[in-house]
């Protein structure tokens, strides 16, 4: 089956979506995260019909069940964080992917800190609407 583009306010969303990083071991947001899903949350209230799915992620360091339990605490942090910005909580759903799903691969600091991250799937409001993984910029 071929997909077309995604709609207008998918593709917006695409631009200037942020995916954000975390630190060793921690769910915790730091002030460039919150800065960067500040700029999420701007879109997400201008853009009424965008849904999310936030996606948690691990690097490969740790047993896969305490890597799914991190990835979802990143995944619900950041969801939490978006619902005090006003973003309603309807709109998000979390799932933890932990360190099954590696952007860098490779035994290195570099290669682990990209992997600790928590990414987005949006969807607008149509059910025909494609789902889109934000392939976006980073921010720590």
């Amino acid at each position: 089956m071929v997909v077309g583009p995604p709609p207008p306010p998918v593709r917006e969303v695409l631009k200037n979506f942020t995916r954000v990083n975390f630190d060793l071991d921690s769910s915790a947001l730091t002030a460039s995260t919150k800065s960067a899903l500040d700029d999420n949350i701007r879109i997400l209230r201008e853009e009424g019909a965008i849904t999310v799915e936030i996606q948690g992620h691990c690097d490969e360091r740790g047993t896969t069940g305490y890597n799914m339990g991190l990835g979802d605490r990143r995944a619900a942090a950041v969801k939490k964080y978006l619902v005090a910005g006003g973003v309603p909580s309807s709109r998000i759903s979390v799932v933890s992917y932990g360190e099954e799903r590696p952007l860098a691969s490779g035994e290195y600091e570099s290669a682990w800190a990209q992997n600790r991250r928590a990414e987005f799937r949006v969807a607008s409001g149509s059910p025909s609407a494609p789902e889109v993984r934000v392939e976006g910029t980073t921010r720590n």
